[in-house]
This record gives structure tokens, sequence and C-alpha cells, in this order.
């Protein structure tokens, strides 16, 4: 058997057992360890994963994963996106659709102290949902907009998946955020004009004109010194070279936790619970990890890598259409599984493919303009079905209104994603423009 037969069966096994509803980690581990047994037989895989665990969590690196989950844990629970959705309320809410570009800009704002799409959407929703069913917007628009703009929370740094795509393949985790920074507003920005073309083509789902807009006063803009103090403290010492990233997350959660407790929603129980909830997604994702890095090994033993390499080679086009082969493949991955477990599984895959093809820069521009692509594209999968988590999430939380009716309503924005994710890919300057003035 060759090694690529090998390879794709290992696959094929994963995503039968992910069929079977087996969890992700466990899938990438049997597969994984099945395929790595019959390479080299069961002594030297008992040695590999004798060292293996140890060696891939024992790196420094690694603790930026759970101190940026921890940072917004502190900013969930303290009561920050309140605020932030009342300033934004007041700030735009006097156009038509207001509240639900409120919405999108209250996510883009919370993302930047959360890092996770989930946890945005989830927050923000709590906060946006009931205000925009009082206004009367159809549960469709509602639902639709507070799910698509949750993928803000990973767009907009700092953003978890961004950390483990820079950890695996050794990039500057300061750079990526910076590199991530044009194209999240962009995002933002999208959303907020798919919602006023939405508003105005499709009647019915927004009010005509809001009879008592929210007011821009001192104590909407006041509600703003807390996430702006995070904000300003971390990406203000991150790019002022007073410490690293992973300090950077350190202070951040402990700049979250100061923000909380000023806006004095912070009990005893919602402390615990914050250390829980990020115990929880950290082993979540060092589970995937461990299973990622058998799969990935592996998959290494059949040289997969090189055979690839070899074989787009041999086909003489152009490399945008790899990247594009890339992209499409990654959307269509993202509808079986989410955005976390792609990147452990594909990153180690095509990053060696990407990096051996000539797009007219050099090695490290090239890389960041490659982890902002799959970054648009991996938040691309928290919106369709079957996986669709942020859609899920959403309308677990929206009693009354049909699932389908929650991703019908998200439709008029993935037309937005693709905008975007063409735009990235034809014009890398947009993502990587930021990052010239990093010295």
């Amino acid at each position: 058997m060759t090694g690529i037969t090998l390879a794709l069966l290992a696959i094929v096994l994963m995503f039968v057992l992910m069929a079977l509803r087996t969890p992700i980690a466990i899938a990438m581990f049997i597969s994984g360890s099945v395929t790595y047994v019959l390479q080299t037989g069961w002594m030297p895989y008992a040695n590999f994963m004798n060292s293996m665990a140890f060696a891939r969590f024992a790196s420094y690196d690694l603790s930026v994963i759970p101190l940026f989950i921890l940072m917004g844990q502190f900013a969930t629970q303290g009561g920050i996106s309140k605020a932030l959705f009342a300033f934004t309320a007041a700030l735009v809410g006097r156009l038509r659709g207001g509240l639900a570009m409120a919405a999108v800009m209250a996510s883009a704002a919370f993302g930047a102290i959360c890092g996770s799409s989930v946890a945005t959407a989830a927050t923000i929703t709590g906060v946006a949902l009931p205000e925009m069913k009082r206004h009367g917007y159809s549960g469709r628009l509602a639902t639709g907009t507070l799910a698509t703009a949750g993928t803000l929370g990973i767009l907009i740094p700092p953003s978890v998946p961004l950390v483990i795509y820079a950890i695996l393949t050794e990039q500057n985790i300061a750079k990526l955020f910076l590199a991530a920074t044009i194209p999240g507003i962009l995002a933002m920005l999208g959303y907020m004009i798919v919602i006023a073309v939405y508003v105005r083509l499709v009647p019915g789902h927004a009010p005509e004109a809001d009879a008592h807009p929210p007011r821009l006063d001192a104590k909407a803009v006041l509600g703003l010194v807390p996430i702006g103090f995070v904000f300003l403290l971390v990406f203000g010492g991150i790019y002022g070279g007073f410490f690293s990233p992973t300090e950077g997350a350190a202070v951040g959660a402990a700049s979250a936790f100061i923000a909380s407790l000023f806006k004095g929603e912070m009990t005893w129980h919602k402390f615990l619970d914050c250390f829980l909830a990020t115990a929880e997604s950290s082993a979540m994702i060092f589970l995937i990890f461990i299973g990622a890095d058998v799969m990935n090994s592996a998959l290494a033993l059949t040289q997969i890598q090189t055979h690839l390499v070899q074989l787009v080679s041999s086909w003489h086009v152009s490399p945008i259409w790899v990247m594009v082969a890339i992209v499409l493949l990654h959307l269509a991955l993202g509808t079986v599984t989410e955005e976390l477990s792609i990147i452990l599984l594909t990153i180690p895959i095509f990053f060696p493919l990407v990096m051996s093809l000539d797009f007219g820069m050099a090695k490290e521009p090239l890389a960041l303009w490659f982890g902002i692509l799959i970054l648009m594209v991996v938040s691309f999968g928290m919106l369709v079905p079957p996986m669709g988590l942020n859609v899920y999430v959403v309308n677990g939380m929206a009693r009354g209104v049909p699932l389908g009716e929650t991703f019908r309503g998200v439709l008029p924005f993935l037309v937005s994603d693709f905008i975007r994710i063409a735009l990235i890919l034809a014009f890398p300057g947009i993502a990587l423009w930021l990052v010239k003035f990093m010295s």
C-alpha cells in the first residue's frame, strides 16, 4: 500500500468516525494511531506516545491560549457587553436597522477582548436580542445578525484560532493580530452594509423608524471606559514593545478582571465560573492538539506533504489557483467540523505546500496572508449547516424562532463573507498593509 493511499484511508476513517458522532479529537487520535501503527509497528508508536504529549504541552507559547480565554471569560461575566451595546445603539440606533448594526459593532468591540466566536455570539445575544425584539425586529433578521456578528469574535484580534495558527507555523503572533485588523474591520462594515440593504429590499423585518431611539449621553460614553482600558493596555503594550503577546494575554486577563470589578457585576460565583469555563475550553483545545499531533505525525510518515508539493508542481498551474482550491476545500470542511480542528488538521499539510509556491512575496508575508485567509474561511463554517455552531447557539437563546429562520437570516451575510474572502485573496495588501509599519 502506497503512502498516499494510506493517508487517504486515514482521512476517510477520520470522517467516518466523525459521522458516527465521535468527538473530533478522538476521531483524529484513532485514525492517526491506526495509520502510525500500520507503518511502524507497535513499539515505535508506544515510544512516540511516551513523549509526544509532554513535548507538545511543555511549550511556553501555548500558555497564551488559556490566558486569552480567561480574558474573554472575565469580559463575558463582568457585564462589559451591556455597556458596549448601549453605546453602539445610541450611536447608530437612529438609522433604519440601527439596532442590528449596533449588535454588529458591539460584537466587534467585544471580540477585541474575547477571542471566541461562540462566546461573543452568546454574550451579545443575551443583551441585544431582547432589545431588538422589543423594537419590532423579526426573528430572522435578529438571530441571523447576532449569529453572524459572533464570528467577529475570532476575526477581530485577539483570536484563539489565529494564535493556534501562529504556534503551528512558528509565526509572530503580534504580526498576525495586526494583519487581521483591517480584514476584521472590513467584516464589520460589510455586515452593517448588508443590514442597511436588507431592511430596504425586504421590508417588514425592521421598524421603519424608531420613535424613541437610544440617547448618546455621557453615561453611554463612560460605559466604554472598561473595554477601552483593556484594549489599549493589551495591544498598546504588545505593539509598544513593553511585553510579548503571551505576557500581554496575562496582562489582558488581569485588566479584564479589574474592569469587571469596576462594572460591579463580578460575583464570587461568576469569578469561579470564569476559571471553570477557561479550564473546560482549554482542555478541549489541548485534547484536539493531541489528536491532531498523532494524526499529523502519521500523515508525515506517509510523506503526503512531499507528494502533494510534487503533484501540484507537476500541474504547472498558477499559484493563485492552488490557493483558491485550498480556500474552497476549507470552506467545504467548515460545513462538517469546527474551526480549531480544521486548522490543526490541515495547516501542517498545506502550509509547506503554500510556502513552496511563488506568489511574488517573501516567506513571512506569505505566511501571514495565508493565515488571515484561513481565519476568514473557517469563520464561514460557524454559520452554515450542518455545523453552523453560532446559529445553534443564538437560536437556542431565541425562544419561538424556528432554526430554519435563523439559517435564512444568515444567508445575506454569507454574500459579504464571499466578497471579503475574494478581496483578500486577490489583494494580499489588505492584510499586509499594517504589518509594514511594525518594526
